[in-house]
């Protein structure tokens, strides 16, 4: 799935085209992107309007359109767009045409991405605010907003980064890579992490975000730049999809196992496991 890095990479991309041009034709060919409002009034939303800016939250692009609307597109696992492909795509979803000529292609074989059509400002925001907790590398992003959020939590802490209504943006990739950095094992409590580690792993995070935006976003199977080139930040991972390989910090072998459902890669050596609490006698 495009973690923040990725999709931040597509939104660099695209503004420079998008912004101040106005939607001549939108179609949405499949229902699925857009439910539950019908294809035909989302198209019909867009048709006219001007791109005023092209934003991101977490792992949403946000088209901030005249008269006050916004379209929010999630591209999910496969989902991508393409700006002026020389021929439409298999599994094209949607198309907007521009007042220049141009177009954008949404493509996605899977069908999990979404684009939502909201029609002011109150709306955009209380939208993302039900999903998506504080932004790294913001002021907001401290290690004191950290250590509330964790204060309790048993969870692991692979689990706590990963919640998009904790940290918004953060997704496998970007966790493996922060958690490495940051020394930290995936399985430690969240809510046993030290102010030291809270403050390693707020600087790990933000450090491996840069890290892909620098290398324009991670190509493992699905994710292209618009047009259809590929991220490189795969070949810098330190542990991500390096199961069986030695660590190159300290030459450990990278083992994964699951976490939270999701595959996990740790060196054990540099990121020790925690001891099991033992049990209170009764």
């Amino acid at each position: 799935m495009p973690e923040l890095p990725e999709v931040e990479t597509i939104r660099r991309q695209l503004a420079p085209h998008l912004e101040g041009r106005t939607i001549v034709r939108a179609v949405i060919s499949d229902p699925r992107f857009t439910r539950p409002t019908a294809p035909a009034e989302v198209e019909s939303g867009l048709t006219g309007r001007r791109i005023e800016r092209l934003g991101r939250r977490g792992k949403y692009l946000i088209f901030s359109l005249a008269d006050d609307h916004h379209l929010l597109v999630h591209l999910r696992m496969t989902g991508a767009l393409l700006y002026d492909p020389a021929a439409a795509p298999l599994h094209t979803r949607a198309s907007l045409e521009f007042d220049d000529g141009h177009r954008v292609l949404y493509v996605d074989p899977r069908r999990f991405g979404t684009a939502h059509l909201l029609e002011d400002t109150l709306a955009r925001d209380a939208y993302l605010d039900q999903r998506l907790g504080v932004e790294p590398m913001t002021p907001e992003f401290t290690v004191e907003y950290l250590r509330a959020l964790t204060r309790g939590v048993r969870a692991p802490i692979k689990a706590f980064v990963l919640d998009q209504r904790r940290i918004a943006g953060v997704g496998n990739i970007y966790a493996d890579e922060a958690l490495h950095r940051a020394r930290i094992h995936p399985l430690r409590p969240a809510g046993r992490l030290t102010t030291a580690q809270l403050a390693a792993l707020r600087d790990a995070i933000e450090d491996a975000l840069r890290a892909g935006i620098a290398a324009k976003g991670a190509t493992i199977d699905d994710f292209r730049h618009i047009d259809g080139a590929t991220g490189s930040f795969q070949d810098l991972f330190l542990v991500h999809r390096r199961e069986g390989e030695p660590c190159p910090t300290c030459g450990t072998i990278v083992r994964k196992f699951v976490v939270g459902g999701r595959g996990t890669y740790v060196c054990e050596t540099c990121q020790r496991r925690p001891r099991p609490r033992r049990a209170t006698a009764p």
